[in-house]
Parts: C-alpha cells; sequence; structure tokens
C-alpha cells in the first residue's frame, strides 16, 4: 500500500513514474456503465473492454442503428447528451459515466458549441441533482491539455495553420472542459487525456500513468493504443483512484 501511494504521488509531481497492466478478467462486481460515444473510434474499446471484464454495458445514440455490437450484457438507447431530461432518464441506477463524444454545433468556430464540452456540463449538471448517490463521471480527454516539458501546454504549442478548423475547436473544447471540471467539487469526476497519438494496434493490458505533463516513450513518441487506453480507462471505473482528477495514459 505504502508502494502504491508513492507511486501516485510520484505520477501526479512528474507524470510518468507508474505502470499498470490489466488482463480482461471478469470483475468481482458488475459495474451499470453508460457510455456516451459507444460507436466512437475510443468508445467503442471501452464498450469492448468493460464487457470483458464482465459489467454491464449501455450504449447511448441519437440513432441506435448505428450501432451493431450484439452481446448479453451490451445494450443500446437512443438519447442526447445536450437534453437534460435524456441524461435524467438514463443515469437511474449507473454506476460509471463514460463521456468519449466529439463533434461541433453547426459551423461555429468557438468552442462553447463543442459536444464533448456542452455534453459534460449537462452530464455534470444532472448527475448532481442525485447528490453523493450520483454516478462517477469518466471523461475521455484531449491531449491539448497536456504541458510539453517547457510548462507550454500543447495546444498553445500546435501549428493552427495545420489544423482544420473543428479540430482546432475540440482542442480548445477540452482544455475548457478541464478548467471546469477542476471547479467541481460535488461530482465524482475523472478527466482522462490520451496521448498525442492513438492507434488500432493490438491490447497489451500495458499502460503508464502521469499527471499534467505529457509522456513520452524513450524516443519521444508520445502514443497508446485505443485498446490498451480503454483498458486504462475500465481501470478506473474498477478503481476509482482519481476522483477529482486528471491523469494521463501512454504506452
Amino acid at each position: 500500500m505504502a508502494r502504491l501511494t508513492l507511486l501516485l504521488v510520484l505520477s501526479a509531481l512528474f507524470g510518468c513514474q507508474s505502470t499498470a497492466e490489466t488482463s480482461p478478467e471478469p470483475a468481482p462486481q458488475p459495474l451499470h456503465v453508460l457510455v456516451y460515444g459507444a460507436s466512437g473510434n475510443i468508445g467503442r474499446h471501452i464498450v469492448d473492454e468493460a464487457l470483458a471484464r464482465g459489467h454491464l454495458v449501455t450504449g447511448v445514440t441519437r440513432d441506435p442503428s448505428r450501432i451493431k455490437r450484439r452481446h448479453p450484457g451490451f445494450s443500446v438507447v437512443q438519447g442526447d447528451i445536450l437534453e437534460p431530461n435524456s441524461i435524467r432518464s438514463l443515469i437511474a441506477d449507473r454506476d460509471i459515466i463514460v463521456i468519449s463524444v466529439r463533434g461541433i454545433l453547426g459551423n461555429s468556430e468557438d468552442p462553447e458549441d463543442a459536444v464533448a464540452l456542452r455534453g459534460l456540463r449537462a452530464v455534470v449538471e444532472t448527475v448532481r441533482e442525485s447528490g453523493k448517490a450520483g454516478p462517477r463521471v469518466l471523461h475521455v480527454g484531449g491531449a491539448g491539455t497536456l504541458e510539453l516539458a517547457s510548462g507550454q501546454l500543447l495546444a498553445d504549442a500546435l501549428p493552427g495553420v495545420f489544423m482544420n478548423r473543428e479540430l482546432r475547436t475540440e482542442i480548445a473544447a477540452q482544455v475548457r472542459a478541464l478548467d471546469y471540471l477542476r471547479r467541481v467539487d460535488d461530482v465524482a469526476w475523472t478527466y482522462i487525456t490520451p496521448p498525442k497519438v492513438l492507434s488500432e494496434r493490438k491490447r497489451t493490458g500495458r499502460y503508464r500513468i502521469g499527471g499534467d505533463r505529457m509522456l513520452e516513450d524513450e524516443r519521444g513518441a508520445s502514443a497508446i493504443s485505443r485498446a490498451d487506453f480503454a483498458v486504462a480507462v475500465v481501470d478506473e471505473a474498477e478503481r476509482g483512484r482519481f476522483i477529482r482528477q486528471r491523469f494521463s495514459v501512454a504506452r
């Protein structure tokens, strides 16, 4: 226990001192997990990982026909992350809400119109109504919120000329999402940050845990497979080690 505590402290301070390895074994007590963005590139891996461990997963989408996944522990419901009434109808008896969504409303360049930011706020406000009995919220964040060795945010260091308008807006929205959550002290949230590069490589069950500093390997690469990122997300769902904190993940 003392060693684990020390590792977590070092991780928060230096961003690259903790490692984890997980096998997809069933959890002792199944969780009821609600996933916004279950059909997305990251969300589908989170669904698969949670199901492999024996959890009960509900995927939320505006169009249920888009999700073809079939599993005894998986159900699909129609819902809208921007609508409080829809959220309210779905979160009862859930243990975990995972938010892994993208998109911008209309042709806006305003980060406030990003679905991830608006949806996060709507979920937090709705969960807040449940008080301490409400589900935990796990938000899949953006690498732009990570700090470089210079202390500069990656979002500020990226050359805007090489990014399309939607990507620039998404990055700025994720920075605001983290700022927003850091002011929330009455909902159990966790902001889980991927590295710069996400790939479709196979699951290894291994990853490193960091804090605000961007994790890089010995070659200077900041990357992980989406499958292993999903391992980190479900590990946090099961263990709850980073309540009201941000942590980052890389291979």
